[in-house]
């Protein structure tokens, strides 16, 4: 199977693995890591079968029913740009805006206005029946004003004061209220709000024109109907998300964005799995409004990196005062300035970075109130070595390839990737500053004679640093090239360069531009940046190479690949083999190493599962599976399937599919 075909398969595989895991109450991932999967694979195959289908209950004992209409999932835009685009093919008169709620869906089944049952979002057509349950939730009607037969649609939330009096052991609202409304006993369930959207009547496609008739209606049966609003220019729509992306943290339910529609109920579309006249216009995990105060500039390497210095703002729990501005064209593109008011978010909840100016900006000339605006001006000289520097727009940097702390950088990144712990960052600067050591490759013409005259080093210590040096390793490629620190060239990136066919070193090189920037999300700076990046450390890989001491791994067949598709991080030491060589291996099968414990982790390895760090909390807390180093090496030896260890759901879908 070529490696586009593979891509498809394992994104499929992991969508419908995440997407379980989300309708059954325990996210794994974040939003934003399950929006990049699910635009990859509808970029790379968008026909396939698993972008039409809604996500599976996994809960037995439940009888199961069928929906009345379709609860498919709806097409999604992440930004104003995809917003417009959809907008503009839709061509509707007039929208109707509503706050799209981050809880579990619910169709209520009314006959002749009284509540028959409630069914869970299921697969989209058919899913649990949890009337009893239902029933005990604040807004359910169990009685209707009308003799109305039909469906009602709402969500199941859960208010943020609930979930921090009573349910803070599960990780937010949403994943308490799904796991609630699901109890077989139904306790909690009064802790629990519906929250209705839509309505359908059967067999009366006339019973509703519009949609915010349909709501008035909703409202007129005593139902509590979500936040609805109604407009008819585009850039209105986009105003108001970013004003309410400002308020959404004051709201007593979660929403993670906005749900846009077509004014004019239309019944035929309102039955498609995936209706084509409305829309989720979501929202970043989170934003704030603050104001820019000054920008620094980061060096790393060659690269200087804006860093906009904001009043400190609240973001997923954290308090930001440092927010990336990623490059030039960007302070350029926003016509930011200090002074400004800007919207920060939060990506991926993890890395702060400011989204643009906030509303009512757009012309760069807003300031904040009694603030005045001052250009951003950038660094024009290399600190280091002196050389102007080059603003290629996507980044700023030294173009000097001999500047010093380009060379040292590097050398700190292969000691770093490789784990040479007994070469420590003091004594590697020492080194550097003599003039002993500027190239990688001369590492490994160090001897125990030399060091031994270093300070605080000795004749022991010298000879233990020079026989780790010299270890014999073997590196996957990706490894390896990402160990010499081509900027922007981090191991994702090139896991995904390898995977399309470039597993060698000789293709890599061999690559033109044009082929490496057609692997999915490369593009043509990126690609010429590796490109340029391989020809400059050209004869400092061949040198490390020639040393005998580093190998490249050949490319493995799929076949050898048994920890695809498995994630692994690790805490405390092992005695079996140093960390990064462990970190190696699982990379050599196939699997990935991460530094930290995040959703969707598959393996937290530790020397002590019974500890009590914070890792080993951590991984508990989300259900990760904690292996010992006994349990470690027998899956390295047998495979996943083979080792007696406890499957968490994270990693089931792909081991049955795997094994």
């Amino acid at each position: 199977m070529n490696s586009k075909q593979d891509r498809i398969a394992a994104l499929a595989r992991l969508i419908k693995q995440y997407q379980d895991a989300y309708y059954n109450g325990e996210a794994e991932v974040s939003d934003a890591e399950f929006d990049a999967l699910w635009d990859e694979l509808a970029a790379l195959d968008p026909e396939n079968g698993i972008l039409k289908k809604a996500g599976a209950d996994g809960v037995d004992g439940f009888p199961k029913a069928r929906h009345l209409m379709p609860m498919g999932s709806q097409g999604k835009a992440a930004n104003p740009e995809e917003f417009r685009a959809w907008a503009a093919g839709l061509g509707a008169a007039s929208w109707v805006v509503q706050y799209k709620l981050d809880g579990a869906s619910l169709e209520l089944q009314y006959k002749n206005g009284v509540l028959e049952r409630a069914v869970t979002r299921g697969n989209g057509s058919a899913g649990d029946e949890i009337t009893v349950n239902a029933r005990r939730m604040r807004g359910v009607t169990a009685k209707l004003n009308e003799t109305f037969s039909g469906g009602v649609r709402g969500e199941v939330v859960m208010t943020h004061d609930i979930w921090k009096k009573k349910y803070q052991n599960k990780a937010n609202c949403r994943n308490a209220a799904n796991g609630i409304m699901r109890r077989k006993d139904g306790a909690g369930c009064e802790d629990l709000d519906l929250i209705v959207y839509d309505a359908a009547a059967s067999g009366n496609d006339a019973w509703f024109s519009g949609e915010m008739e349909k709501i008035a209606w909703l409202k007129k049966q005593g139902f509590r109907t979500v936040e609805s609003r109604e407009f008819t220019g585009v850039e209105e729509i986009i105003a108001y998300r970013a004003a309410v992306a400002e308020k959404r943290k004051d709201l007593p339910w979660d929403i993670d964005g906005l749900v846009v529609k077509d004014s004019i109920t239309d019944m035929a579309d309102l039955r498609r799995v995936r209706p084509e006249r409305q829309i989720a216009f979501k929202f970043e995990l989170e934003t704030a409004v603050s104001v820019l105060r000054a920008v620094e500039w980061s060096e790393s390497g060659a690269t200087y990196t804006p860093i906009g210095i904001v009043d400190p703002v609240r973001l997923a729990g954290t308090t930001v005062q440092r927010a990336n501005l990623n490059h030039p064209d960007m302070i350029r593109a926003m016509g930011l300035k200090t002074g400004s008011r800007v919207v920060v978010v939060k990506r991926g909840e993890i890395i702060p970075k400011i989204e643009g100016l906030a509303p009512p900006g757009g012309t760069g000339e807003e300031a904040a109130d009694g603030e005045s605006l001052a250009e951003i001006r950038l660094p024009q000289r290399c600190g280091t070595c002196g050389t102007a520097l080059v603003d290629g727009g996507t980044r700023l940097y030294c173009p000097n390839p001999e500047c010093p702390k380009r060379l040292l950088h590097r050398l700190e990144k292969w000691v770093s990737v490789l784990d040479i712990r007994e070469l420590g960052e003091k004594l590697i600067r020492q080194l550097f500053e003599r003039g002993r050591v500027r190239r990688i490759h001369e590492l490994y013409t160090l001897t125990a004679a030399e060091l031994a005259d270093f300070e605080r080093m000795g004749e022991v210590s010298a000879a233990k640093v020079v026989r780790y040096i010299r270890t014999k390793r073997e590196l996957s490629l990706v490894t390896f090239v990402t160990a010499f620190d081509i900027e922007g060239v981090a191991e994702l990136l090139m896991e995904k360069i390898v995977d399309a066919g470039f597993n060698t070193l000789e293709k890599l090189r061999a690559a033109p531009v044009e082929d490496l920037a057609a692997v999915f999300r490369m593009g043509e700076i990126t690609s010429r940046t590796l490109y340029e990046g391989l020809k400059e450390t050209k004869s400092d890989m061949d040198a490390v190479l020639a040393a005998g001491h580093i190998s490249i791994a050949a490319p493995a067949h799929p076949a050898e690949l048994p920890l695809k598709g498995f994630s692994f991080c690790f805490t405390g030491e092992l005695s079996t083999m140093k960390r990064n060589e462990a970190e190696e291996k699982i990379r050599s099968l196939g699997g990935s190493a991460k530094t930290s414990v995040v959703k969707g982790l598959s393996f937290l390895v530790t020397n002590d599962t019974a500890s009590g760090s914070a890792k080993n909390l951590k991984a508990q807390s989300l259900g990760v599976t904690i292996l010992g180093e006994a349990e470690f090496l027998a899956l390295l030896k047998d495979g996943p399937a083979a080792t007696p260890v406890t499957a968490t759901p994270a990693m089931a879908t792909v081991q049955n599919e795997l094994f």
